[in-house]
């Protein structure tokens, strides 16, 4: 099952939700942020967005910043290197792009997108029938002024509140029925675009990830050789497949440290190898709170097969526990390139 495409009301939602936050930094002169993106927007217990402090400048006028793409970056932050409430404004720009298109856009694309009113290219063909013609313009044509190349043309983010604030829809919905998702799981606006596996990755959803991996069973080893020496069917080798069954009745019954125990037996006579066995024993690490043995699990699993979006993701899984957020971000982006390769995308 892929992930649900959000709806268009929870977009309006999320984009007000985002506009009211920066609101709040700015007239709280908070910190701004220096590089707004679909990775800082967390959703909370109940569904609703958030802003992460994640990327909050420690001083607006501290230059280290925007390390993302420049095609992404205020204009006038090249020529001054600082953060402004107008370069914050150019940033949502961009983010309201990204909930609308579902795609990151660059800002000038879009713009000569929007400027020959081809909107059917920027927004989500899975939102098809679910807004008026003039909806999507009222949008646009905000996205578009934020995006100005002259800061002081940018709305100010107190209109911005009350612009998005007067198209919202479906207000009385709860966001967690809008999204159909349970309660109580916190995941980013990222993930929605991401594979049910690589989003549960993201979160850390160690149950999620037993059940996907359960699920996948053995079928991803077919794209590994396995080769087997002469002594194959010597008592050593039973005993290594042996250790493998044991280690499988274990997994599944989600008894991780015995899986630990019999994978690690698999692993150490060394005749066969088996991607999906440091997988399984990467996820029993992660259970059992040891995330450094789980990447360098999810590491080895990659070694052996260097284009299975599951080692990535598990990567990410481990670099998130090791408090590592930004190598994660990065091997859930590099997961999700190799899967839509190989969907042929």
């Amino acid at each position: 099952g892929e992930s649900q495409a959000m709806v268009w009301p929870m977009r309006l939602r999320v984009v007000l939700y985002l506009a009211e936050a920066l609101d709040y930094c700015i007239s709280k002169e908070r910190a701004l942020y220096h590089d707004l993106n679909a990775y800082r927007v967390l959703f909370d217990d109940d569904c609703n967005p958030r802003l992460s402090c994640f990327g909050l400048m420690k001083n607006s006028r501290d230059g280290k910043s925007y390390s993302t793409n420049l095609a992404f970056t205020p204009p006038e932050y090249m020529r001054t290197g600082r953060i402004t409430p107008e370069s914050v404004i150019y940033s949502f720009g961009t983010l309201l792009l990204d909930v609308l298109s579902g795609k990151h856009i660059p800002p000038s694309h879009a713009l000569d997108l929007i400027r020959d009113r081809n909107f059917s290219m920027l927004i989500d063909s899975c939102l098809e029938g679910q807004f008026s013609n003039e909806e999507g313009t009222d949008l646009m044509r905000l996205a578009s002024r934020c995006l100005h190349y002259e800061p002081r043309e940018r709305p100010n983010v107190r209109s911005l509140v009350l612009a998005l604030a007067s198209l919202q829809k479906d207000v009385e919905s709860q966001s967690y029925d809008l999204m159909d998702k349970p309660r109580g799981g916190a995941f980013t606006l990222q993930s929605i675009h991401l594979s049910p596996l690589a989003e549960a990755c993201s979160r850390k959803d160690l149950t999620a990830i037993h059940e996907h991996l359960e699920t996948a069973g053995y079928k991803d080893d077919e794209g590994t050789a396995n080769e087997l020496s002469f002594q194959m069917w010597t008592n050593q080798m039973q005993a290594t497949i042996d250790s493998k069954k044991k280690g499988d009745t274990a997994f599944r019954q989600k008894d991780f440290s015995m899986a630990i125990d019999c994978y690690s037996q698999f692993i150490d006579v060394g005749t066969m190898v088996s991607p999906t066995i440091y997988a399984r024993r990467c996820l029993s690490y992660l259970m059992n709170d040891m995330p450094q043995q789980a990447l360098d699990d999810a590491v080895q699993a990659l070694a052996i097969f260097p284009t299975w979006p599951t080692a990535f993701y598990l990567q990410a899984a481990a670099l998130f526990s090791l408090g590592k957020e930004n190598e994660a971000r990065e091997a859930l982006k590099d997961g999700s390139a190799v899967e839509t390769r190989s969907k042929g995308h």
